[in-house]
């Protein structure tokens, strides 16, 4: 079961401030903030809607916005030692107006659980008919407690002692997915109640950053995981492109009047044309403000927005113009100034010879260099991701 037809909202408070680990919440952890982590797996949930970040902090709030995520501003009064999770998510649902049929709280602390947990802890809520839910790692072995001063076995009598296969299931409370009915929260000012379902996590997502230990703990294990699958092609209705580097093969010609000129590649022309004919748009987005951009864009009949000094700002805003997701997008770069769109379509795709930073998180990377046929090689494989 998916919830595909409830509205579904993902929370993230994230606090500046933290004793254990300084700025942890923008610590990096495997390339990226700690909070990326997060605001990733909420949006590879297929059932969530929307992703916001609640914080009191600038440099928090900017992360979110550069991953995708909305951010709800976190008054004083709620941000301080005090202050709980339960206000900061009642101030978020009251800041977004209208309660959504479930809302998923995430900790920023989880960066080792996968998009998949999100979207089964929302199965599992749905399947049950339960009213909130919490995740949880098992427990493995025997429980004990120290009570008075002396050790009690908790989980079974240590005078009978049982085969392990034979103990009972024990789960520990990892922090990482809360899910419930919001109507939950109102009442009991609790992220849990009505009727409570558990979703059992792998050992390995349940891991948390606590302390400045758990950093390189969780770096060398995310170090083993493969790179994430590349996102299903047949979705794309739109392709972006950067113009320089990607539709260019990044020099420029200048002449002694100082007129500039680029090489293209004709392949990539052609290309461009069958796509148009199979219903996908393509717009070109770049920082350059010569003329040639558009010339080009006009020779190829494709839409063209240049010398944008804020690429994402103007990619959100299209998409949402065109009625389209990030996932239906896919987005082809080559440097720095690419990153923040990257990371928030559904496609992030990168010419051959792009910079290191972007190679890293690209989905998917060309085999030609841009300039030289690296946009044909993308719509060869948009085009069979229709067809396939």
């Amino acid at each position: 079961m998916t919830c595909s037809a409830a509205s579904v909202i993902a929370i993230i408070p994230a606090r500046g401030g933290s004793k254990g680990i300084p700025r942890k919440n923008v610590r990096l952890v495997a390339g990226k903030p700690m909070l990326a982590h997060s605001i990733e797996h909420a949006r590879g949930a297929t059932s969530v809607s929307r992703v916001v970040v609640s914080t009191d902090d600038g440099e928090i709030a900017a992360v979110a916005r550069q991953y995708g995520a909305e951010v709800v501003e976190r008054p004083a009064e709620i941000s301080g030692d005090a202050a709980t999770s339960e206000s900061a998510l009642l101030h978020a649902l009251d800041a977004l107006g209208g309660d959504p049929d479930l809302v998923v709280f995430l900790q920023a602390t989880s960066p080792m659980r996968a998009p998949e947990d999100v979207q089964n802890a929302i199965d599992t809520l749905l399947r049950e008919g339960a009213d909130s839910l919490f995740s949880a790692g098992p427990v493995h072995g025997f429980v004990w407690r120290i009570q008075d001063g002396a050790p009690i076995s908790l989980s079974y009598d240590y005078r009978s002692r049982p085969r392990r296969q034979d103990a009972p299931e024990d789960l520990i409370e990892n922090g990482s997915i809360y899910v419930f009915r919001p109507w939950v929260l109102r009442q009991f000012n609790n992220r849990l109640g009505g009727k409570v379902a558990v979703y059992r996590m792998p050992a390995v997502n349940s891991f948390q950053i606590d302390e400045p230990a758990d950093l390189d703990l969780i770096e060398a294990l995310m170090a083993t995981r493969p790179k994430p699958r590349a996102h299903d092609l047949s979705r794309v209705r739109l392709l972006v492109l950067d113009f320089d580097g990607v539709m260019t093969d990044n020099r420029v010609l200048v002449d002694q009047d100082g007129r500039e000129a680029v090489w293209c590649h004709r392949g990539d022309g052609w290309g461009l044309a069958r796509l148009s004919e199979r219903g996908i748009e393509t717009l070109v987005l770049s920082t350059e403000r010569n003329p040639v951009v558009a010339a080009r864009c006009r020779k190829l009949g494709i839409a063209c927005v240049q010398a944008c000094d804020n690429k994402l700002a103007a990619l959100q805003r299209l998409a949402t113009e065109r009625g389209l997701a990030p996932e239906a997008i896919a987005y082809v770069g080559n440097d720095a100034n690419d990153l923040e769109c990257l990371r928030w379509v559904g496609v992030p795709i990168a010419v051959a010879d792009a910079v290191p930073e972007v190679l890293e998180v690209a989905q998917r990377t060309t085999s030609r260099c841009g300039g030289f046929g690296a946009v044909r090689e993308v719509v060869d494989w948009l085009l069979a991701g229709r067809e396939a």
